[in-house]
């Protein structure tokens, strides 16, 4: 028999007692995991301290920041409420409207930093991409956990054609960042659907076999960004100027760091964009490697507990859908620390709950609600 990949799904007789057990009082009346919402809290109060760090001590940004974390709460209080069954329901409306506004950005989006990726709604600014991001994979947790694994040919096609209509739409802004992670987050999908082992690894190998000619398609900012990943000295005052300030932001902390406000390169602007993707160099220089260390151990144990409330459901909806929201959160995790200490390129993608910015912690903030609804409901969708 061909070997496939496949969730596990545990035995569900103790399931209620595991859903009864998961945490008393108001949390649970709220359908809530008190353990992912500390974890939540603590790493958006992280976030607030290095904004006022990387702030200069103002608190302008410490208080936009605040009102984004407080609505993202509020999301995932209220997406907590709705009927679990109603997810499902309401994920090819989600992908529609994600992929509509995509493409929206084209036409009327707002450019920054040479890339089109904002639609400016007025009362806020929306980036799509972070919609789409949650959109695709619930969508895809929707297709692929209907049926026993493994996926039949039709619907390992229809996935791929859901994967690759926002990946063009984002390569078009061009955003090759958020590309990379969408792709991920498609084959990661597939992998859980159950794909058999060898259509994953032709894949994979035909992804690869590509990639010389899509070098011939790139920006040549982008080859730029991929050329001073490899060689940063190549143009010190230029494209390698970003990483190698936040390298030396990262090298000065030391251990113990230069305390709140007292690091050189976020205090005389040398580091650029220490709001947004590399405020982990400010936490870095400012709180040292203890101070990282901790703020990434704080990622790991959301991660985890993210995986834990993943093998207690029943569905395989359920559990498809959790354990590839706890990948997204990984996949931000490596790529925006990888990216800041030169150990991957450059692409801007911000730290989740961490970095300024609201599209993203509202819908991080929605997926999360999701999961603790789902964590909390023992008879969810068990028929597939």
């Amino acid at each position: 028999m061909a070997s496939r990949i496949a969730l596990p799904i545990p035995d569900s007789s103790h399931r209620i007692r595991d859903a009864e057990n998961l945490g008393p009082g108001w949390t649970a009346y709220l359908h809530l995991d008190g353990t992912l919402l500390v974890e939540l809290a603590l790493l958006a109060l992280f976030g607030l301290v290095s904004l006022y760090g990387a702030g200069h001590g103002h608190f302008t940004l410490v208080e936009k920041q605040l009102i984004r974390v407080l609505l993202g709460f509020a999301v995932l209080i209220t997406v907590a409420q709705v009927p679990p069954v109603y997810y499902r329901l309401a994920a090819p409306w989600f992908y529609g409207a994600s992929l509509l506004l995509l493409a929206a950005v084209l036409v009327f989006g707002h450019t920054r930093l040479g890339a089109q990726r904002w639609l400016d709604l007025g009362f806020v600014r929306l980036e799509p991409t972070e919609l789409m991001l949650l959109a695709l994979p619930l969508m895809l947790t929707r297709a692929l956990a209907a049926t026993s694994p493994p996926p039949d040919w039709k619907r390992i096609g229809l996935s791929l054609v859901l994967t690759g209509l926002p990946l063009a739409l984002i390569l078009k802004q061009p955003d090759l960042g958020s590309a990379l992670l969408i792709g991920l987050i498609g084959i990661f999908c597939l992998f859980l659907s159950g794909i058999r082992w060898r259509y994953l690894a032709i894949g994979l190998l035909l992804i690869a076999a590509c990639a010389p000619i899509a070098w011939h398609f790139m920006h040549q900012y982008q080859q730029e960004r991929i050329l001073i990943f490899l060689n940063p000295e190549r143009d010190p005052l230029g494209a390698g100027y970003h990483i190698i300030q936040s390298q030396i932001a990262l090298g000065s902390g030391g251990l113990f760091g230069r305390g709140l406000l007292h690091g050189s390169q976020t205090r005389l602007d040398f580091l650029p964009e220490s709001t947004t993707d590399f405020i982990f160099a400010v936490i870095g220089e400012q709180f040292g490697l203890l101070g990282a260390l901790a703020l990434i151990l704080l990622f790991l144990l959301l991660i985890q507990r993210t995986l834990w409330l993943a093998l207690r459901m029943d569905s395989r909806f359920g559990q498809m859908w959790t354990t590839t929201l706890a990948f997204i959160i990984f996949l931000y995790l490596i790529v925006n620390v990888g990216m800041v200490s030169g150990l991957l390129p450059v692409v801007g993608e911000p730290l989740p709950f961490v970095s300024f910015g609201g599209s993203s912690i509202v819908t991080l903030m929605a997926g999360f609600g999701s999961v603790m609804n789902l964590s909390r409901e023992p008879r969810l969708l068990n028929a597939r």
